[in-house]
């Protein structure tokens, strides 16, 4: 779990993630202008390391019903590494341990990439809708 002193580090890595998607998508994307300094305060921010710095950014917010993901960013020099792959499944198991069979996410409409990497990890579309001034795409899976 992150704690106050990684607020930095947490925003470098969200912003060197998200940052290539600017032009993609015409604005600044959520996730760069989030607030880390709640987040970590309301324990809801998990970190990777690489043997010394954060290459991972993990957000996880709990719901009644589902584990909302909030965001996942993961630094260009550490991707291919398989981190995402280990958060995701860290996420699932996060959300099996609060008695949870649900975790949702989303993403923006114009992250095609990301949208073919959840499908491939067993996420499924439910809507898409304008939420905030983004175009969005919601998804979720169902954990057996």
């Amino acid at each position: 779990m992150a704690v106050t002193g990684d607020v930095s580090a947490v925003r470098a890595v969200v912003v060197a993630a998200y940052e290539g998607y600017v032009p993609r998508i015409g604005v600044v994307p959520a996730p760069m202008t989030a607030d880390y300094d709640g987040a970590i305060r309301r324990e809801c921010v998990w970190v990777a390391q690489d043997d010394g710095p954060i290459v991972g950014v993990l957000v996880l917010v709990p719901y009644p019903d589902h584990l909302l993901l909030e965001n996942i960013a993961v630094t260009p020099a550490a991707q291919g590494q398989g981190i995402g792959n280990q958060l995701l499944a860290f996420t699932e198991g996060v959300a099996r341990r609060q008695g949870l069979d649900e975790v949702r996410l989303y993403t923006n409409v114009a992250m095609v990439d990301n949208i073919a990497y959840y499908t491939r990890h067993g996420y499924e579309e439910t809507h898409r809708d304008e939420h905030d001034g983004f175009r969005r795409v919601f998804m979720r899976k169902r954990l057996s």
